[in-house]
Parts: C-alpha cells; structure tokens; sequence
C-alpha cells in the first residue's frame, strides 16, 4: 500500500448498510483501527445501518462475514483485524488465506468486502499505521464508501 494519505472524501453515506466485522487478536490495535473506521465513515452523515460483530481472530473473518451476507445484504462489508510477525511465518499464512476467503466471498455474494487486515513484521510498523502517521483505518472506511457508491450505482437493494 502507498505511504501517501488518502484524499479525503465527501460520499454520503446515508443509504448504505455497512457491515464490520473486527478481530478480537491485537485488541488495542483494533480498537484504534475500528474507531477511526466509524469515524470517517460519519463524517459525511450516518449510515442506514453500521453493523458491528467481533470474532476471535483475523482467521475468522471470512466465516463471520460470509455468514453475514448469507442472512442479510449489506452495501459493504468491512473485515478488520492486525496480524503482526512472530518468530514463525504464521502471520504470513493467516494474512494470505483469510484475504484470499475475502476477495472469493466479495465475488461470491456480489458484495465489496474491504480487506482490511494489517500484517506487519512489527509492533512499530503496526502502531504506525493504525495510530501513527500512516492511517489505514481512513484508507478502509474511505474505501469502503466508494465501493458501496459503486455497489449502489451498478445494483438495487431491497
């Protein structure tokens, strides 16, 4: 990903119904990284739903949104989760396979699914980018809300 800040955008997100499903691993990371996705996603307005569910890991966000979009449409969904290096290549396999469920489920459901799994060699890299000067979580939410602009513009939800 680029060390550039995303340009800021003004998409309302008033008829969006947005799901986010956030790990529980790394909870001070994640936390940051969810919050500041809530906030740039009200900036422009509230949406007509902001779903929030939290599972153990990043391993277990395509299931849990995978079950999400079995039940119920949304315009967008968000996975969240920092998968940070540890003395294996673990976080490698975790980050690869759980980004690969991702992107079949968005093609699956027809439904963008934000990846918005940080994987990093360390602690550092990771606090920089969730609390430091390089902010994903404005990446995701602003990704997020040109991606259900586009669902939006091309589908019809009931």
């Amino acid at each position: 990903m680029s060390l550039d800040p995303s340009p800021h955008s003004s998409i309302d997100p008033r008829n969006f119904r947005i799901g986010i499903v956030a790990s529980l691993f790394n909870p001070t990371l994640v936390n940051s990284l969810l919050a500041r996705v809530q906030e740039v996603i009200h900036e422009n307005g509230t949406p007509k739903e902001l779903l929030l569910e939290r599972v153990p890991g990043a391993n277990e966000l395509p299931v849990a949104i995978n079950l999400l979009l079995e039940e119920r449409k949304f315009t967008c969904v968000i996975g969240l989760g920092v998968v940070i290096k540890g003395s294996t290549s673990h976080h490698h396999l975790v980050a690869e396979s759980a980004g690969n469920a991702l992107q079949s489920l968005a093609i699956k459901h027809n439904t963008p699914i934000i990846n918005g799994i940080l994987v990093t060699d360390d602690l550092k890299s990771a606090e920089e980018r969730v609390t430091g000067t390089i902010d994903r979580g404005r990446e995701f939410a602003q990704a997020s809300l040109h991606m259900a602009k586009y669902k939006e513009k091309w589908t019809t939800i009931s």
